[in-house]
């Protein structure tokens, strides 16, 4: 029986909420006529650009391990069709060990749309009796909705700090006259700038926001002075600037508790096949172009550089699995409300700690498929940097987590999605059969 109730209501200016309930086995004429409004004793974890790639796999993590999630998308570069998605994966878990998927809202709408986040956010506050002050029911937010693409922040870095840095304050502003201030902030590891091709691996403490001393892997003491070393592009520095304003923030009102969550390349996606990396644009990662290449949409994968100083001539960095970053988020919210962070603002990397060249993981993908992918070297693509790796010593000491997965894992899942259809922009836009047709 398809259990989804699926209710829409517009606030003065919203876009329509989606709502699915946690009633796996309830027929919909059972339920409220309004699924969307919570009750009082129900807690939420707010996720904005929640059905991008990273934000889909984060919230399919959260709803699995028993969180109810609102999720707001514009829909600027992903599908809604993800959110079906996401619901039917997590409904076959519970499914299978039983017990009840959490709620999940879906709002079509910006993150910058403050009349319509008010809105959202007024319908998470509880009532409260004369005198009695209650909390929103929101118990964290997970900020994914900023924009990404390093060649275009260069080409149009306006665009960028009006999204990733006017936006963020203006958020955050938002949610401090809630009294929601338990905040997962999306960062990257291009805060490390030119850093990256001189150190084996990127510390935490290689790029602070306040002066520290800290102590190396050989025990030797190092003093950490704040700013940033040859951040390469505007989306590197958005990032740089976002996580100084949220420091500024904790540091000003410890009542926040804020985490920044540096990732490096997240690739690969959930092994259910129902879910994977398809934005709306053109992609610049590494296996979303290459799987263009095996769709027969573009002819060949360029290899940004040849000459680089490592040991096959292209670029090194540090895959991480999808699924694994997104438990990176469940693990870094579950110490946060845990009170196990230390100070207000405290950073992290989500990596594996080892490093792959471009031509590895593609000869990966090609194991993994059978397939010759096609290439080209071309000349290097401005902002890159030779090589970026995690030292993930920090993650997993105060956080509790490590990455489960292997690049080739990775592969091995993205070809599972794409030989069940993946790519759904592909296939609405009647851009190609599936590779099962091909």
């Amino acid at each position: 029986m398809d259990s989804r109730h699926i209710s829409e209501r517009s606030s003065p200016d919203s876009s329509p909420c989606i709502s699915w309930p946690s009633t796996p086995a309830t027929h919909p004429d059972e339920l409220f006529d309004d699924a969307s409004f919570p009750s009082d004793n129900e807690q939420f974890v707010l996720v904005t650009g929640g059905l991008g790639f990273i934000g889909s796999h984060t919230v399919l993590e959260l709803l699995i391990s028993g969180y109810n999630v609102i999720i707001v998308d514009d829909l600027s570069n992903s599908f809604q069709e993800v959110f079906t998605r996401i619901l039917t994966i997590a409904n076959r878990h519970f499914l299978a060990i039983g017990g009840h998927c959490p709620k999940a809202e879906f709002h079509n709408l910006s993150y910058r749309d403050l009349a319509s986040m008010r809105a959202l956010l007024e319908s998470h506050y509880p009532y409260s009796l004369p005198g009695v002050q209650r909390p929103s029911n929101i118990i964290g937010v997970i900020h994914f909705a900023a924009y990404k693409a390093v060649e275009e922040s260069i080409h149009q870095p306006l665009k960028y700090y009006q999204n990733n840095i006017n936006g963020l304050v203006d958020f955050m502003t938002l949610l401090d006259e809630f009294n929601i201030k338990t905040f997962i902030f999306s960062s990257s590891a291009s805060v490390y700038g030119t850093l990256a091709d001189g150190i084996p691996l990127l510390r935490e403490e290689h790029c602070v926001h306040e002066n520290l001393t800290y102590r190396d892997s050989d025990g030797v003491e190092n003093c950490a002075q704040q700013g940033c070393t040859g951040i390469t592009n505007p989306y590197g520095r958005t990032k740089f600037f976002g996580e100084a304003i949220l420091s500024d923030l904790a540091k000003s009102d410890p009542s926040w508790n804020i985490v920044g969550l540096r990732y490096f390349n997240p690739v690969g996606c959930d092994a259910s096949g129902l879910l994977g990396e398809d934005p709306k644009g053109v992609p610049s990662n590494l296996l979303p172009v290459t799987v263009k290449v095996m769709t027969g949409q573009i002819p060949e994968l360029a290899v940004y550089g040849g000459d680089w100083d490592t040991p096959d001539g292209t670029t090194v960095r540090d895959f991480i699995h999808v699924t694994d970053l997104a438990r990176g988020h469940i693990a870094a919210l579950a110490a946060t409300n845990n009170g196990n962070i230390k100070g207000g603002y405290r950073a992290f990397n989500l990596g594996t700690g080892t490093g792959y060249s471009v031509l590895e993981v593609v000869d990966a993908m090609e194991s993994v498929s059978q397939r010759p992918i096609p290439r080209r070297v071309v000349s290097r693509r401005a902002g890159d940097v030779q090589c970026s790796v995690a030292a993930v010593e920090r993650a997993r000491k105060e956080l509790g987590w490590e990455t489960k997965k292997t690049l080739r894992d990775a592969c091995e899942d993205m070809w599972h999605y794409l030989k069940h259809g993946g790519e759904t922009g592909r296939l609405r836009n009647g851009l190609g059969p599936t590779l099962e047709e091909r």
